[in-house]
């Protein structure tokens, strides 16, 4: 059978897709493989959400292409978002990739490559952009952090995004499917789930007529050997009552929100038809602190969007600084074809979008510091995910997720394991980071 590696662009919904590819191919017998040298097929899945993840996805597959032009590498495959909207012109111009599939077509990727060792010919395969989750597959993971995908596609439409395009209409999975995943993670090792989706504050209203991700928590809070539920692109508009509910009173669902809200000027909300005001997302914070204690609230931005004024830029800066959000994130506004925003008038200059940026991270910069500070001296459970030195080891809080906020500096003169969990006491503090010593084992 044939060696194969997978190389993963973007989001954490692409390293699904790449696990339950490398589980599909597993099953068929083929041998999975890091190194690509060694590797008689690659497949790169690609990311194609904005400029500069189309940058780095394009950058791989050059890269990859050596492997085959100059290594034992036979056959080059697509997958992803790059791969689904510019299928036509990856074809066309980079004649040393053999197929494509589309985000709709994770399953066929077995047959795909039966397919090329077949017939010899090129494949494009991007249709059925709404077809359902791999559901009888077990997904192949690593780590004792596992991220969980609740739904498939989107129907936001975003007037900047491209994702409906591309991952189809909003599809939830079945309840009971995702609960005998998740106790298949557990079983294997995961401790910290992390719930997923294009937005998964919608999850089950399309097949179940109501929002369902509370009685969603409330199953998965039940599972053995999790100890950690996170939730991320928590879209602000359907954001029950019953939700902050089952967050606060689920043990195991950490005090943390990812709520992406991208402005705060109802005239630029409106243009990117987000479907929500300043005046409902001011009400939803406030909610959020009353009644979850410690609550984390984690949101993105989006600077520079068609038409932002500067009295609307101010007016976002004033609401960062008066809201003092626990972690941040800003993108400077990209301009893809095929979306609505494309054709708005009044763009604006790639200097300007930077420069708002980098004003608006300097400010939470210092918030960030700040809140930091106030953690001196308190004590809290942390996942220890890597030794970098002898008595050095990095980790985190409930506080931050993987990947996207800071890290814990944990100091030990006794070895800790790699994924327990311990009670730390928090002695110093960074602008984004923090850094502790074990105050005793977490049990």
């Amino acid at each position: 059978m044939d060696y194969i590696s997978i190389v993963t662009m973007g989001c954490s919904k692409n390293e699904i897709d790449s696990e339950l590819m490398k589980s599909i191919l597993q099953k068929e017998g083929h041998i999975l493989t890091k190194e690509y040298d060694k590797a008689d097929i690659i497949i790169v899945n690609t990311c194609g959400f904005i400029k500069t993840a189309k940058e780095e996805s394009i950058k791989a597959i050059w890269e990859m292409t050596e492997y085959k032009t100059m290594g034992k590498c036979k056959y080059l495959i697509l997958a992803g978002c790059l791969a689904e909207r510019y299928s036509k012109e990856l074809m066309e111009e980079i004649s040393e990739v053999d197929g494509i599939i589309g985000t709709g077509n994770i399953k066929d990727i077995a047959k795909i490559i039966k397919e090329l060792k077949m017939k010899g010919n090129r494949i494009c395969n991007v249709k059925n952009i709404d077809s359902d989750y791999v559901e009888d597959i077990q997904r192949i993971t690593d780590g004792y952090t596992s991220y969980l995908k609740i739904s498939e596609g989107c129907d936001n439409f975003c007037s900047y995004c491209i994702i409906p395009k591309l991952r189809g209409r909003y599809r939830s999975r079945r309840m009971e499917n995702i609960i005998e995943e998740a106790r298949n993670l557990s079983k294997n090792g995961t401790k910290e789930l992390i719930l997923i989706a294009q937005n998964t504050t919608d999850y089950g209203i399309d097949i179940y007529g109501e929002y369902k991700l509370p009685q969603l928590l409330n199953e998965l809070n039940k599972i053995k050997g999790i100890r950690w539920i996170r939730i991320l692109y928590m879209y602000p508009d359907n954001f029950t009552k019953e939700l902050i509910s089952a967050i606060s009173q689920c043990e195991k669902v950490v005090k943390y929100v990812d709520i992406p809200i991208q402005h705060i000027n109802d005239y630029i909300l409106k243009k990117m038809n987000r479907n929500i005001s300043k005046e409902n997302i001011t009400n939803l914070i406030y909610s959020l602190r009353k009644n979850i204690p410690d609550i984390i609230i984690r949101t993105t931005l989006i600077v520079g969007f068609p038409g932002e004024k500067e009295e609307y830029f101010n007016e976002l800066v004033e609401y960062v600084k008066s809201v003092k959000f626990d972690r941040l994130g800003v993108f400077t506004y990209s301009r893809e074809e095929g979306t609505a925003a494309y054709n708005f008038d009044d763009q604006i200059p790639e200097r300007i979008k930077n420069l708002r940026r980098d004003m608006i991270m300097k400010v939470q910069q210092n918030i960030s510091a700040q809140k930091n500070k106030e953690k001196l001296n308190h004590v809290y459970p942390a996942m220890v995910e890597e030794q970098l030195e002898e008595d050095l080891y990095a980790g985190r809080t409930y506080m931050d997720s993987p990947e996207i906020d800071g890290v814990l500096y944990i100091e030990s003169n006794e070895e800790l394991q790699i994924g327990d969990f311990y009670n730390v006491r928090i002695t110093d503090s960074l602008e984004y980071d923090l850094i502790g010593e074990v105050y005793h084992e977490f049990t």
